[in-house]
């Protein structure tokens, strides 16, 4: 069957900030210079805000730019940053909180607020639709469709009503084609296009590998006496074991919410570790449980972070389209945030493309001038300014790196006259089971800690289970023939919501993949050590269904 199709100026896969923050920087410019310019934006989550999953503490840095009058427009930014604590847990039940003047710079926090990021692409949406943007919520992009001179053409949603077997149920409905002059994409972290592209394109030969961590969060109702609005706590140390690095956070928002979460970096090496469980026992530390005690979980998450930081950014434009925010790796992981970073790399793309398209481009051509553009503003210099905060950490470890980081960060404002690097791919650094220890971890209380099948139950995954497997795999034999053996099933246990697990078939292993628990985190896509799990996107507005996330 043909699939219909519909033209627009500019398409924008992704509907969280950077791809609201293009949408609705391109309508401001078009009405501004009264112009007739049309933009699409397609989100694959049920609603917008449906899959954003962050801390978060925002810097509202670009949102000033964007739409300066943001807190008359009820902008949901409810709760100003007043304390911030860094700690380092010695051990269990041991911890060091590190003196205002020795934490670095770029974890400060004073004119931030602590926000529900979901919440805020809810309210981003809004002001989109005011400026006319369509915004087409429960259509996935599953294909990038090209020009015949092999410039990006648009993409295609996926097809809705289709079988595990692959034939048409009686719901089936064709996918759309969007065409368009120029196409956004603005999928965030591992956006399954946006890495077709960068390899299709060899947008990314020229820099550092990639460098993602998983983040697990939750969200809980505490105890009025526990209470601290405003109150932002980040830390390391503690479960974090030899060859393991990361953080955790813990924000205190409005209406006695709290947002608690682990961050592990997936550069780890033993192959028993469990991010999932590291973040339960991590709840059981006195400086997290004393907040959590008496409260009650509402939600839980995960989601993977782009953190490779300046050192790994792609080339964002190529023929017909650009990459933009954590689908190209914006975050600046020095502040631990990408919201403000994201935002402005689309605005600047906004900018670029408007500045083309109201001269009459038709389109097709690579978008040189971005770089240009991108490399004038802020967030250039931002991002330059922290590029030693990751490797270094990496390089030299917590306590070293935290010494150069300091010295960096803090001292010379990000200006050390060297460069550190980490070329080391993530999914390599896996060693054999047989050689790394076992780690136990204690069975869930139901108070603090839990299970993973009631996590994914509050984080309100729901899949049409009778659908292809979005979890694909290059060669079905690779995970009983090679990760088995060699890392005693890995999918397991990084995966946080259970989706892989190994069974017996005939009294023999195999790979069982229970896509329907899936959350969207991409961390099978990013740490499988053979590069053997392909993340593809599901039917439409499958997936979690976040709630002040």
């Amino acid at each position: 069957m043909e699939r219909e199709s519909m033209e627009y100026d500019v398409v924008i896969v992704g509907g969280g900030p950077a791809g609201l923050s293009t949408a609705i920087r391109l309508r401001q410019l078009a009405q501004e210079k009264a112009i007739d310019l049309t933009v699409c934006v397609l989100e694959k989550g049920s609603e917008i805000g449906a899959h954003i999953l962050s801390g978060a503490v925002m810097e509202p840095r670009a949102l000033d730019e964007l739409i300066p009058d943001w807190a008359d427009r009820g902008a949901p930014l409810l709760t100003p940053v007043t304390e911030d604590q860094v700690y380092f847990f010695t051990g269990p039940d041991s911890s060091f909180l590190t003196p205002r003047f020795l934490v670095p710079a770029s974890m400060h926090n004073k004119g931030n607020y602590i926000v529900s990021l979901g919440n805020v692409c809810r309210w981003l949406g809004e002001q989109a639709e005011a400026l006319e943007v369509e915004i087409y919520p429960g259509f996935a992009a599953v294909e990038v469709l090209y020009n015949d001179n092999g410039s990006v053409k648009g993409v295609a949603t996926g097809d809705m009503g289709i079988d595990a077997r692959g034939q048409k149920k009686d719901s089936y409905e064709a996918g759309m084609e969007l065409h368009a002059k120029y196409t956004v994409f603005a999928e965030g972290c591992r956006g399954h296009l946006g890495k077709q592209l960068i390899e299709k394109y060899a947008l990314a030969d020229d820099v550092d590998p990639q460098h993602y961590g998983i983040g697990l969060k939750e969200l809980w109702e505490v105890s009025e006496q526990q209470h601290k609005p405003g109150r932002v706590v980040h830390g390391t140390g503690w479960p974090f074991a030899k060859g393991t690095s990361g953080g955790f956070f813990l924000y205190h928002m409005e209406n006695r919410l709290v947002s608690l979460g682990l961050i592990i970096d997936l550069n780890y090496s033993n192959p028993w570790l469990s991010p999932f469980d590291e973040f339960q026992r991590f709840k059981h530390h006195p400086v997290v449980s004393s907040t959590l005690v008496g409260g009650k979980r509402l939600t839980y998450g995960a989601r993977a972070i782009t953190k490779g930081g300046f050192n790994s950014l792609p080339k964002m434009s190529l023929p017909g389209a650009l990459i933009i925010g954590c689908d190209a790796g914006t975050l600046n992981f020095a502040k631990i945030k990408g919201t403000h970073t994201a935002m402005k790399s689309a605005m600047v793309a906004a900018e670029t493309l408007f500045e083309r398209l109201s001269q009459g481009d038709e389109g097709g051509e690579d978008l040189d001038q971005y770089a240009e553009n991108f490399r004038a503003s802020w967030v250039y210099d931002e991002l330059h300014r922290s590029r030693n905060f990751g490797p270094v950490l990496h390089k030299l470890g917590l306590y070293a790196g935290a010494v150069v980081n300091y010295v960096d960060q803090t001292l010379c404002r990000g200006k050390l006259p060297y460069t550190f690097h980490d070329r080391v791919a993530d999914h390599t650094t896996l060693k054999r089971a047989d050689v790394s220890p076992a780690i136990d971890y204690p069975k869930p209380d139901g108070v603090l800690s839990f299970d993973k099948l009631s996590s994914v139950f509050i984080s309100n995954t729901h899949h049409e289970e009778d659908q292809p497997c979005h979890l694909t795999l290059k060669d079905a034999l690779v995970p009983i023939s090679k990760n088995l053996p060699d890392y005693a099933a890995p999918e397991q246990r990084y995966c946080p919501a259970g989706v892989y697990e190994i069974v017996e078939e005939n009294g023999e292993p195999d790979l069982q993949i229970n896509a329907q628990n899936c959350v969207h985190c991409k961390t099978c896509d990013i740490k499988d050590p053979g590069q053997n799990i392909v993340w593809c996107a599901p039917e439409g507005g499958g997936g979690p269904n976040y709630s002040n996330m």
